[in-house]
């Protein structure tokens, strides 16, 4: 009896342990940090675009050029690059935030969330100045060439109908460095591919010795060496006419994220902080008016075990709350309604295991041997709707947009801690009161509803 007894003191010191993390770890005095420690200052709720507001832009990709098998992975490349560059952590000083969404909608075109950016100037800069990088090798002899003549009488051919393009982009690029070169100092960006680029420019330069190679930067020709043998490291070099700020800057935007193709903006949407603030603040009034209502159900219709379970219940809340600070999860509008769904889940699961005790009672067992039956018996009913409700959230989260997949992951977390809560933390706080017996006062307080038979 003294082991359950200490097991629960330890339960509810640890249960209030997590819910002070939870209580510090969020910003006072009007949202500043200033009575936090530095610790205590890494850990705030992260909300989404709907709870925070913020900047949400919508770019249509060049696919015009790109084979229509090849779409669907080239818009992944992008979406991962734009991405990459997005939460980069000198971008998200910019910006002031670190959680960024960047998402694929329909066919040619890229969605990005920015909470907390209301003003998306700076951020559409920032996304426009991403470099274009790719690789094109001299055109196939034959291939016909157009040809300009200026006002001068000069003619000269069209450089873009002189080299064709290859699968080498900025998709393959793994880090950009700033180099001089050693006779002349001048300034040169050392490139080095990943291992299926590396692939692609081995093949490429093992088939063109002899012949220019053409490094294009946003459609334009930077460099054009003549490839001398088979280079298999996977390391090129872009060098002409940089000055050491444009080539440091240049090496600065490949490292962000150099794209497979280019992007155009073609809407911006601001979310007003006061219209994100507004739907937080109805988030959480519905979260807490539910939760009260539901511990005041448990404690009227179930008494002692109703008052077990909402201090139980409590803990799970504040175990979930601290999840999403630590893992993190970022917070939104449907991402609420998946941890609300989840109490709800976690009350279904006590509710059984008490009814259940009920009816041992009816059935004459003492309240120590009702209580035990009563967990065994629901036990069955409890894991088969939890594992529904897990594959359920699994799939949603798979094959769900990022709005839906937020809903899913708080639902999934919270069906996973309310089998912790609900089964054993309950059954932990009510093992204890085995040694208050079996006469009227304990079979009232152990039973259900308004009325009670003996």
């Amino acid at each position: 009896m003294t082991k359950k007894v200490i097991l629960t003191v330890v339960l509810l010191l640890l249960g209030a342990v997590v819910g002070l993390f939870v209580y510090k770890t969020e910003p006072k005095l009007n949202g500043n940090f200033e009575t936090q420690s530095a610790f205590f200052k890494k850990f705030p709720f992260r909300l989404g675009l709907d709870l925070s507001g913020g900047s949400y832009l919508l770019y249509q990709a060049g696919t015009s050029n790109i084979d229509s098998s090849q779409v669907g992975d080239q818009m992944q490349a992008l979406r991962d690059a734009l991405e990459k560059r997005l939460n980069n952590s000198d971008i998200s000083g910019v910006f002031g935030v670190s959680e960024n969404t960047v998402r694929v909608e329909g066919g040619d075109k890229i969605a990005v969330e920015l909470p907390g950016v209301t003003d998306a100037t700076e951020a559409v800069n920032k996304i426009s100045k991403t470099p274009l990088l790719e690789f094109k090798v001299e055109a196939p002899a034959g291939t016909t060439k157009k040809a300009k003549v200026d006002e001068n009488g000069q003619v000269t051919v069209d450089l873009l109908q002189q080299f064709v393009s290859t699968e080498l982009t900025g998709r393959y690029l793994k880090k950009a460095t700033l180099e001089f070169n050693q006779n002349t100092r001048e300034p040169m960006v050392s490139l080095q591919f990943d291992e299926t680029g590396t692939k692609l420019f081995a093949e490429i330069t093992k088939n063109n010795i002899g012949k220019l190679v053409a490094i294009y930067l946003d459609g334009e020709l930077r460099s054009s060496p003549v490839v001398r043998e088979q280079i298999p490291d996977g390391q090129a070099v872009i060098s002409g006419n940089f000055t050491p700020d444009e080539a440091k800057e240049l090496v600065r935007n490949l490292n962000y994220g150099a794209l497979p193709m280019p992007v155009n903006n073609i809407s911006i949407k601001t979310i007003g902080a006061t219209l994100g603030e507004n739907a937080l603040v109805a988030g959480v009034k519905a979260a807490t008016t539910g939760f009260l209502l539901v511990v005041l159900f448990l404690i009227l219709w179930y008494r002692l075990p109703g008052l077990v379970a909402a201090v139980s219940l409590s803990i799970f809340v504040v175990i979930m709350l601290a999840l999403f600070k630590l893992i993190p999860v970022t917070l939104t509008a449907a991402g609420i309604a998946g941890f609300i769904i989840s109490i709800g889940i976690a009350v279904d699961a006590n509710v059984l295991i008490f009814e259940r005790t009920k009816e041992e009672l009816r059935a004459g067992k003492s309240v120590t041997d009702a209580m035990a039956a009563g967990f065994s018996r629901a036990w069955f009913s409890i894991r088969d709707s939890n594992i529904s409700n897990i594959i359920t959230a699994l799939i949603l989260f798979w094959f769900g947009t990022s709005l839906i997949k937020g809903f899913a992951l708080t639902l999934g977390m919270g069906v996973v801690i309310s089998l912790l809560s609900a089964i054993t933390i309950t059954r932990v706080f009510l093992s204890v009161f085995n040694f208050i017996g079996n006469g009227k006062i304990p079979r009232f307080l152990f039973s259900s509803g308004v009325t009670i038979k003996t």
